[in-house]
């Protein structure tokens, strides 16, 4: 679930808890609503910590190996 997908369930889930007067047997919509929006939430979260670490520039204390040129000369006289 993307970006996307989280707003237009926080989105969805607000209108469904503060904007309808929906009843429906056996389901309490203002909770459906409630609950909608914490799943946006989270999934939003959740996205924004994976995105972020993945953007995290390498430090230089070591955590990146270090660079290897290797050359190749097809003339064997070289």
């Amino acid at each position: 679930m993307g970006i996307g997908g989280c707003i237009i369930l926080i989105a969805v889930g607000a209108v469904i808890t503060f904007a309808t007067d929906w009843h429906a047997k056996g389901v309490n919509m203002d909770l459906l609503g409630l609950i909608m929006m914490a799943v946006g939430v989270i999934g939003m979260a959740a996205y924004v910590s994976i995105f972020k670490r993945r953007r995290i520039p390498p430090t230089a204390d070591g955590d990146v190996p270090p660079v290897v040129e290797e050359r190749y000369y097809t003339d064997r006289r070289l």
